[in-house]
């Protein structure tokens, strides 16, 4: 009895459109789109919800959206690389963000593969609102080629009918009030100081594994790294993102994830952290981060 497959390479321009329509489950409920490609090159956009926000009172999206963002872009930029149809991973992704999203505006990215090899590609990214040249973050990636056995092209998507919406519940009295994406992941504070993220739907990368998309893991560990170093330094307002390096250990199953942070130095203005993210073994972390935030200044106090 024959059987059908796929064809290993496809014209660029069906490759392109496959790639549309075969987003991870977390792009496709987010509203990514990609709006242009080029070999190796893609130009994506990503429509503004409130739920993106990460403090009310300012409007301005949570850091982690901007990074599950570029981590996806970057993505579509090695599968216009290649043929499309080999698994991808996320080995490493560093984010320096440059300004504060503005509130109420899109966002958008263009993200290059400049080079691959047989195993691992390698891309950066600029996320920007109005113009390339003002840019919100910049990353640079490394991607595992070959990841898994799953054919990006030929194996399932998901099923319209059965996206589910991001929402982010009301919680007045929660650590994360001020913050409808943190509520969106369902994130938790615990009474030891480590954070969960439960298993939803929502937060799928690839759907064949199932894996849990490497950006949810990163705007996870940021989150943590937010609380936690608020918390150990008591200060009332959350300190700002500057840079993030996000390192991708084991892949994130169908399963709650934990996480905690420390401090590894603080200085009178920025403070160097590490966090780490894990399943069932704590010693055995799915991904870790080091960054550094500046901390916002009480009134009175010079910056300088």
């Amino acid at each position: 009895m024959a059987m059908s497959s796929t064809p290993t390479t496809l014209p660029f321009e069906e490759l392109a459109e496959a790639i549309k329509g075969r987003r991870s489950d977390y792009g496709h409920i987010s509203g990514l789109q990609l709006d242009r490609f080029a070999p190796g090159e893609a130009w994506s956009s990503l429509p503004y919800r409130p739920v993106f926000v990460g403090d009310t009172e300012t409007g301005v999206l949570h850091g982690g959206v901007v990074t599950a963002m570029l981590d996806e872009s970057c993505g579509m930029a090695v599968q216009l690389a290649l043929d499309g149809t080999r698994a991808i991973a996320t080995l490493d992704l560093r984010i320096d963000y440059q300004k504060p999203a503005t509130p109420g505006l899109d966002i958008k990215a263009h993200s290059v593969c400049y080079r691959t090899t047989r195993s691992i590609a390698f891309v950066r990214s600029t996320a920007y609102q109005e113009s390339e040249d003002d840019p919100v973050a910049t990353a640079t990636a490394c991607f595992m080629i070959g990841a898994n056995r799953t054919n990006m092209l030929a194996d399932r998507r998901m099923d319209a009918r059965s996206i589910p919406t991001l929402e982010a519940p009301e919680d007045p009295d929660g650590p994360f009030a001020r913050s409808p994406f943190a509520r969106c992941l369902g994130i938790r504070l615990n009474d030891d100081g480590t954070l969960t993220m439960p298993f939803s739907p929502q937060i799928i990368g690839n759907p064949i594994l199932p894996a849990i998309h490497g950006g949810m893991t990163g705007a996870f560990l940021e989150t943590t790294a937010i609380v936690g170093v608020a918390r150990e330094l008591g200060t009332a307002a959350p300190p700002k993102p500057i840079g993030l390096t996000v390192n991708y250990l084991r892949s994130g199953r169908a399963l709650d994830t934990f996480a905690n942070v420390s401090i590894v130095k603080q200085g009178r203005r920025i403070v160097a952290f590490e966090a780490r993210a894990w399943q069932d073994n704590a010693n055995k972390p799915i991904a870790t981060a080091f960054g550094h935030f500046m901390l916002r200044q009480a009134p009175g106090n010079d910056e300088e």
